[in-house]
């Protein structure tokens, strides 16, 4: 029990004597500036959170009922909304939407322009490629038999949402699998198997059942070929599957 400022004072002189690094050096009282200066922004803007995350200064929107650990990578422009959970070391890229009651496990990596829609938990393992839709209620899973009383944190399977791909609302996503660039899941359908890239899947166990754009609109393939008749993007089908040409 001392005098505050006597101790700092004291430490101070210490540092200049033997050239040690303080316990407050110009780096924390840089860090403290700026955690002020997001509190008067927030007060300003009516109460919104605002949080660094790494790399340049920038802007992430956190509904004050939003719980976020430390640390953790989120990109700039992202919003995370009511009652979201988003776990220590989980990385979010930039300009992504979390709506109400979503769940990011620590391990889990998504890219940039995500939308992960109401009441969806995105668990360890799994990673979402950039301009991913994940529609409201829909499901992943990492671990492929588990037990309440058997610890398998050690047997998670990796599941892979490549660029693009869409989940409607309700579906169930086994875990182990990838689902191809653009891929499109109907709603309410269990996907146990890796889904091509452009593919239409819908039912329990989901099946292909068509191939779909970039923009989401259906093809019709002549001798192997397509063209959207919304966006005009031509594609090519073959034993390899589906690819934009």
């Amino acid at each position: 029990m001392e005098e505050p400022l006597k101790a700092e004072c004291r430490q101070f002189l210490d540092c200049l004597q033997t050239r040690q690094r303080p316990k407050t050096d110009g780096e924390n009282g840089l860090r403290v500036l700026e955690i002020l200066d997001l509190c008067q922004r927030s007060l300003q803007e009516g109460g919104k959170v605002l949080v660094f995350g790494k790399g340049p200064k920038h802007d992430v929107f956190i509904h004050e009922t939003a719980c976020v650990g430390e640390p953790m990578e989120i990109g700039e422009g992202t919003r995370v909304w009511h009652y979201s959970h988003i776990m220590s070391g989980a990385k979010i890229g930039r300009d992504c939407v979390l709506g109400q009651n979503v769940f990011i496990g620590s391990g889990a990596v998504l890219g940039n322009h995500i939308k992960v829609q109401n009441n969806v938990s995105v668990y360890d393992g799994v990673i979402l490629e950039d301009d991913v839709f994940c529609g409201p209620s829909m499901v992943f899973t990492n671990v492929f038999n588990p037990r309440s009383f058997i610890s398998r944190k050690k047997e998670f399977r990796k599941t892979i949402v490549r660029k693009g791909a869409t989940i409607g609302a309700n579906a169930t996503i086994i875990c182990g699998n990838q689902i191809g660039q653009y891929a499109f899941i109907g709603a309410n359908s269990v996907v146990t198997d890796d889904v091509p890239d452009y593919a239409l899947v819908y039912g329990n166990p989901g099946k292909v059942k068509g191939w779909v754009c970039q923009c989401a609109e259906g093809l019709t393939f002549r001798s192997g070929k397509s063209v959207c008749k919304t966006c005009g993007r031509r594609y090519k089908k073959d034993r390899l599957g589906v690819r934009l040409v």
